[in-house]
């Protein structure tokens, strides 16, 4: 993909090949997003938020997140929720298997 990160602040760190086999060969992945923005009437406040993805195997996790999205058009299905829908539209509580009731008392 030519120019894929032309249009992105980028850091790219070059390493050994022994680096390479000892710590990347499997199938592992991350990454890291930085987000940054201002708010405020003069724009005086300004943010950063950081996503950050460390994974032991990107396929397990590929395959976790196809089965809590399936999980979620099952459960908006029987709410009789019907039409195309994006990540965006998803609400985070429809992705685990635990309920209403378990997720307010165990992840707030």
């Amino acid at each position: 993909m030519p120019n894929y990160f032309s249009d992105y602040d980028t850091t790219v760190h070059f390493i050994t090949e022994e680096e390479m086999k000892r710590d990347h060969s499997g199938l592992p992945h991350g990454g890291m997003v930085i987000r940054t923005g201002v708010t405020g009437m003069e724009k005086e406040h300004k943010h950063v938020i950081e996503y950050s993805l460390k994974l032991d195997s990107n396929p397990e996790f590929t395959g976790s997140v196809i089965v809590a999205y399936a999980r979620a058009v099952s459960r908006m299905n029987k709410e009789g929720m019907s039409g195309c829908k994006t990540v965006f539209d998803i609400a985070p509580a429809y992705l685990s298997p635990k309920s209403a009731e378990e997720l307010r008392a165990h992840m707030l």
